[in-house]
């Protein structure tokens, strides 16, 4: 799944939201009971978010998990699954109305500027302490929660992280091991391009303003670049940040190992597909692409994967912790209720009995990935998620640094492809214009 940027709709006076969040709900969304209820008889609200193959799905995926949830503590929940088009507008709604669900999925890339609406409870001592405790989660997913420095107003639900995955009949018949830095990589791509074939080295969502944007972050912090300083302002345009953009644009540009019409590629069902039909070696996806590459025809032992590679010398970072977040509206009614939801929903075997029909990582240590029997697929991703991953920028403005970034790589890779040329001082010109409208709207 794919994270999209929180909604622009955020420039609304920050007073005005606090103002929203604070007030009293009337509607079914607070629940029942007294504020901070939590016993037999109280029901709560829960929004969850689509992670199956379908709304339907999801509901039958979650309802017998409820179903334990509620005779376990005789708290009755409202399930609602809404999808990712219709999710952040369904939450700046409930900001601004102060009528919204108790508990409810976020998008872990929406944490900082969800949390700068002041609508959402603050995870303190006590309401950690609540649900089992700050150690029970992977570190780095933990740090996805809120701005760096405060109490975070979301907790890790659900985990994905990006890996390279590679045809091993592909790479066997070349005499190819999987490469292990970025300039390996280049290599091996290249001599599996054969454009006469309509073969290609590599596949990449390059329509993808999301997809763009994670790889710009990705390779910048290979790098050792940042896209803010420690106060939260842009600093789009250092080197660090341009080479990185510009490395990734090189695989269509300079290495040719990406067809140019993975320009029109405005999401990564269409690279999963090209690997499954083997017109491509290599991917670039989240660990829930496997259910995908196998539905098209490919067996678990077809492919393997590694890691992202890094340049020689740089920094061992091959994704941001990326999934889901919990988080629980200030004004509920139900807030004990709510703490022991989350504490359930981020319990050892509710994670489990989740993990494998939504395609996702534990964000718990010690517990081991569900989402496929492949043991080696399994111990990558969960090393990739805990040990080499960075989170995307914790700030407010995190937003619109998806936007902007992403949407001037789009622009960058439709040059390309229709035969134009982009260098360095491009790249940063477009960082330039990216970071100018941040700023501007600060």
């Amino acid at each position: 799944m794919r994270l999209r940027s929180l909604f622009a709709a955020l420039t609304i006076p920050a007073v005005a939201l606090t103002a929203a969040a604070c007030s009293s709900n009337s509607g079914t969304a607070t629940g029942s009971g007294s504020a901070g209820g939590g016993g037999a008889g109280t029901t709560l609200t829960y929004w969850a978010s689509n992670q199956g193959t379908s709304l339907d799905n999801d509901k039958e995926v979650l309802t017998p998990e409820l179903a334990k949830f509620t005779q376990q503590t005789g708290v009755k929940v409202n399930l609602e699954v809404i999808g990712w088009n219709d999710l952040q507008t369904r939450i700046q709604t409930a900001i601004t109305s102060g009528s919204g669900p108790d508990v409810l999925n976020i998008g872990n890339t929406w944490a900082a500027s969800l949390q700068a609406t002041n609508a959402f409870m603050p995870f303190d001592d006590t309401a950690f302490k609540a649900i089992g405790g700050k150690d029970k989660f992977v570190p780095t997913a933990l740090k996805t929660g809120g701005k760096e420095g405060e109490d975070p107003t979301s907790v890790p639900l659900y985990g994905l992280a990006y890996g390279m995955y590679y045809n091993k009949a592909m790479f066997k018949d070349a005499g190819l091991t999987p490469p292990t830095t970025w300039e390996e990589m280049i290599t091996d791509a290249q001599k599996l391009t054969d454009g006469a074939k309509g073969t290609y080295g590599m596949s990449i969502a390059a329509g993808s303003y999301t997809e763009n944007v994670h790889f710009a972050f990705i390779n910048a912090a290979q790098n050792g670049g940042d896209w803010f300083d420690s106060s939260g302002k842009p600093t789009f345009t250092s080197d660090a940040n341009v080479q990185g953009v510009l490395r990734y644009l090189d695989l269509m540009q300079k290495n040719k190992v990406v067809n140019t019409s993975n320009a029109q590629y405005d999401n990564g069902t269409k690279a999963v597909n090209d690997f499954a039909t083997k017109k491509v070696a290599m991917i670039i996806n989240q660990n829930n692409a496997g259910n995908s590459i196998t539905s098209n025809g490919m067996k678990d032992d077809d492919f393997g994967v590694v890691p992202f590679p890094s340049p020689a010398g740089g920094k061992a970072i091959a994704t941001f912790p990326a999934g889901i977040n919990l988080s629980v509206f200030k004004n509920t009614k139900n807030k004990d209720a709510a703490l022991k939801f989350v504490s359930f929903m981020t319990s050892k075997d509710t994670q489990a009995s989740l993990g494998k029909p939504f395609s996702t990582l534990p964000v718990l240590q010690g517990a081991t990935p569900a989402f496929t029997t492949n043991a080696d697929l399994a111990k990558t991703f969960q090393n990739i998620y805990e040990t080499m991953s960075k989170p995307l920028p914790l700030v407010p403005a995190e937003d619109q640094f998806e936007s902007t970034v992403g949407k001037a790589m789009n622009t960058m890779f439709a040059k390309i492809a229709t035969g134009g040329t982009v260098s360095a001082d491009d790249v940063k010109a477009a960082l330039q214009t990216a970071q100018d409208q941040v700023s501007a709207s600060s």
